[in-house]
């Protein structure tokens, strides 16, 4: 009876059990409680550790010296436009192993790793503080400039958050945006196909939108803002009453059409009474002639213009003919226009032409094209006029031009050969890293001399000036014609290209310039930031440094073409002047 019984047992053990039996069977197991997710903080939701990490040590490194001062506003951008890349370069690593090990999630960081990356961050942050401060000390006392005061450290802090939250939230939704549209894609195509086709996707849409939309809507603002400007009127200005000069008697150009530079232009320089008291012998009243972009329609034109005013005023019988190439918005630095009328007592013609009215770091990225064509058009006009004299009448043929302006004075010659065949010389001030010609010589320097103050072919017919006796170097001959460029190791200008994202310049690796800190280091994509940022404030520090160039320019000229009668006295007497009346770059 007894094994029936065990059996019947053990056959209902194997039965399912019932409802009620799994009840109770519940209520008398204890329950492990499920795991409660961990609440973290609104940041360790929305950003991840790599990418805080390597944000952090971007805005660390946005710290660090460059070529200029920096105010609160440029440092706010550069710290925030630098943290921010930091941090998609921590989230492409991630996303890169991941990718990498075929797997589409990574684990989270443990809590703990936050705090100390937080107190790391504090640290480092207040100590790099301490050291900008130093350093931006350092460069202003080196160039003369005031101070930062207290303030600006606060508001460089808050303006670098706003730009660093505002690009990784761009960057976010940009992301949310990619996987939505994966999403989407995936379910008619494998991952890999989707991902493929939504990159194209996102990059024709912002292309799109950027050329036909933002950049079109900037395009006209700014058109219609800088026309403005350009037509612009100023009533204390009236045309010349001289006939030498493009808008007054006789002109072949009206005064309205001579564009807001090209009026400052004919209206400036010394006068017959200053130059005659300068030199202490009678003068004669210097010739400038220009042509406006509402001269004539198209840059042929304008420049074909330009030299038959020039032939108008008489122009072709002076010592010298300059051909100037202005920057974007038709400015010529004055004080080389001055000093030149000053060293031949008023024996000069000048000739010039507007082909833009747009700012020179706008016109270099869409009307750079225009600077060329600018600059070979006038000085094909001019050099046609010239040659149709027997040589024996001909004028000294010089050209000059600063910023973009030197880059369209080079523009008519494929090498240095080509300016000492068709010029009796060239000044060339802070030339950019598109010149060519600039960019052969200082790549082809002698051995052993710098980046930032190249010695080319043992300086037999081309100097680099940074200060006046740098035309002394080297000490071996100097022959004719001549070729000077200024430039200055501070000139983001000259020294900005794409290449510094990811290569490191040789006026970094080299002796470095006279003022430019020791402590400045290349930085992969920092540095870059940094020099796009000192490109905005270029003009704004003294002259001899950065963007400036009136303190060498009388040197420069005297050296070029070493004018009769003149002599170094006459240098350091014309420098003052020169100062006193020179305009600020392209105001």
């Amino acid at each position: 009876m007894t094994e029936p019984a065990a059996a019947t047992t053990t056959n209902a053990s194997d039965e399912p059990a019932t409802g009620a039996e799994q009840a109770v069977d519940t209520a008398a197991t204890p329950q492990t409680p499920e795991p409660q997710p961990i609440r973290s903080t609104w940041w360790i939701r929305h950003y991840t550790f790599t990418g805080t990490a390597m944000g952090l040590v971007f805005v660390w490194f946005s710290m660090t010296p460059s070529l200029l001062p920096r105010g609160p506003l440029f440092q706010g951008l550069v710290s925030g436009i630098c943290g921010a890349f930091g941090y998609g370069l921590g989230v492409f690593a991630v996303w890169l192993v991941r990718y990498m090990r075929s797997h589409n999630s990574s684990p989270p960081p443990p809590r703990w790793a936050w705090p100390p990356l937080i107190a790391v961050g504090a640290v480092g942050m207040v100590g790099m503080a301490v050291q900008f401060h130093v350093w931006q000390d350092d460069v202003r006392d080196l160039m003369g400039v005031e101070h930062l005061r207290w303030y600006d450290y606060p508001l460089a802090a808050a303006l670098s958050l706003v730009v660093l939250f505002t690009l990784v939230e761009i960057g976010q939704f940009i992301r949310w945006l990619f996987r939505f549209l994966v999403g989407q894609v995936d379910r008619i195509a494998p991952f890999r196909v989707s991902a493929a086709i939504v990159v194209v996707l996102l990059v024709v849409l912002t292309i799109t939108l950027l050329n036909g939309v933002v950049l079109k809507f900037a395009m006209n603002s700014m058109n219609s803002t800088f026309a403005a400007v350009n037509n612009e009127m100023n009533p204390d200005s009236a045309p010349p009453k001289t006939p030498l000069r493009s808008g007054g008697p006789g002109s072949l150009v009206s005064w309205e059409s001579l564009g807001h530079q090209g009026r400052i232009f004919v209206h400036s320089g010394p006068t017959i009474a200053d130059l005659t008291a300068f030199n202490g012998t009678p003068a004669v009243e210097p010739i400038r002639t220009y042509a406006g972009l509402n001269s004539a329609d198209g840059i042929m034109a304008t420049a074909e213009l330009a030299a038959r005013e020039l032939a108008r005023t008489g122009g072709l019988r002076r010592a010298v003919v300059a051909v100037a190439t202005s920057t974007g918005t038709g400015w010529i630095n004055e004080a080389e226009a001055s000093a030149l009328e000053y060293m031949y007592n008023g024996d000069t013609a000048i000739v010039s032409m507007q082909y833009s009215f747009l700012p020179s770091w706008l016109s270099f990225l869409v009307d750079k094209e225009n600077a060329r064509h600018a600059g070979e058009a006038l000085f094909e006009a001019v050099d046609k006029l010239i040659r149709q004299l027997p040589e024996s009448q001909r004028p000294k043929l010089v050209v000059f031009g600063e910023s973009l302006g030197s880059f369209g004075g080079e523009a008519p010659f494929m090498n240095l050969n080509n300016i000492l065949a068709r010029t009796d010389g060239a000044l060339f001030s802070g030339p950019t890293f598109n010149n060519t010609v600039w960019n052969s010589l200082t790549a082809n320097r002698d051995a052993g001399s710098p980046q930032w103050l190249p010695i080319y072919d043992d300086g037999r017919n081309v100097r680099f000036v940074a200060r006046a006796r740098d035309l002394q170097r080297p000490d071996a001959p100097w022959g004719r014609p001549r070729v000077v460029y200024l430039q200055h190791a501070s000139d983001p200008i000259a020294w900005w290209t794409p290449r510094l994202l990811f290569r490191e310049p040789d006026w970094l690796r080299e002796q470095r310039g006279y003022d430019v800190l020791l402590q400045t280091r290349w930085i992969p994509v920092v540095t870059f930031v940094q020099v796009s940022a000192d490109m905005a404030v270029a003009t704004h520090v003294p002259d001899g440094h950065g963007h400036r160039y009136v303190a060498t320019v009388a040197d420069g000229w005297a050296a070029v073409l070493s004018p009769p009668g003149w002599t170094q006295q006459k240098t350091e007497r014309l420098q003052p002047l020169l100062h006193a009346n020179a305009k600020p770059f392209g105001s």
